[in-house]
């Protein structure tokens, strides 16, 4: 991202993961600004990375050539319309569910934005991005906006922004789904006898395991089941029990459900 100064107006988790992730890669910390409501989240942003940091939005605005919104949703119309923005700097949202076009007319319009669907594994630096870029966004400002979600996992960009709502129903929500996997297979683990604690390691050194082995295998997800599920055995019978009752219909409906909600909030939040 050669010099380019990135700036945060927020200083939350996320912003704190990305920041980090961004120094890990490389980008200097004089690169790097924050603002922040909380002197003390100031602080210790400056403390922890060594980053300037401004109590005042504008300041921030002023000195960045990428401006990444890093606040709820519920306030980024407030912040938006707060700040005077400059035509040739990049805009970087990953305020959920908050439409470019909204964001681009609180800022003035023609603006160049990028929607960023970040997940929470991006704390750990294991996270996964949707991204989408509207037609003010050049290709060099695309490179900038993926560069700094790659910092914290992996990015794929989306042509349809509407695309975005799918992307919050499947990785934005799926780690929640994937928490209640592990918390129902702990439980099963429980009632067949194993303790607390067992069942617990068990289940999660499992999902860890078998997320990174389908993440460095180039093999469908589906032929790696096949491959671990032998016939007559005991694994084929927990697959079947699955299939009986409906599991992937019920992850249709769920993620639809999640899908549809995500497009009610967009138009809400819009607004």
């Amino acid at each position: 991202m050669n010099k380019q100064k990135i700036g945060f107006i927020g200083a939350g988790n996320m912003a704190r993961s990305l920041i980090g992730g961004l120094i890990s890669s490389g980008v200097k910390s004089d690169q790097l600004f924050a603002t922040d409501l909380n002197k003390d989240n100031r602080n210790a942003l400056t403390a922890d990375f060594s980053i300037t940091t401004f109590a005042d939005n504008q300041k921030l605005v002023n000195e960045c050539d990428v401006v990444v919104f890093a606040v709820k949703p519920q306030v980024l119309k407030t912040v938006a319309t707060s700040v005077k923005a400059k035509d040739a700097a990049l805009y970087l949202t990953i305020a959920a569910g908050i439409p470019s076009e909204s964001l681009n007319n609180w800022l003035g319009s023609n603006k160049a934005i990028v929607r960023a669907m970040p997940n929470t594994p991006s704390l750990v630096l294991s996270g996964a991005s949707g991204l989408f870029a509207n037609t003010h966004v050049s290709e060099e400002q695309k490179e900038t906006a993926e560069s700094i979600l790659r910092a914290v996992g992996v990015a794929v960009w989306v042509e349809d922004e509407a695309q975005l709502d799918a992307v919050t129903a499947l990785s934005g929500s799926g780690p929640a789904y994937f928490f209640m996997v592990l918390e129902a297979m702990e439980k099963a683990g429980e009632a067949l006898g194993l303790s607390a604690d067992t069942a617990r390691l068990l289940a999660i050194q499992t999902g860890f395991g078998t997320t990174k082995l389908a993440l460095e295998s180039e093999k469908d997800p589906a032929i790696l089941r096949k491959q671990v599920t032998s016939p007559g055995g005991t694994t084929e019978q927990a697959i079947k029990t699955f299939e009986e009752l409906g599991l992937v219909e019920i992850f249709n409906k769920a993620m639809t459900a999640a899908r549809d909600r995500a497009e009610v909030l967009a138009k809400e939040l819009g607004e």
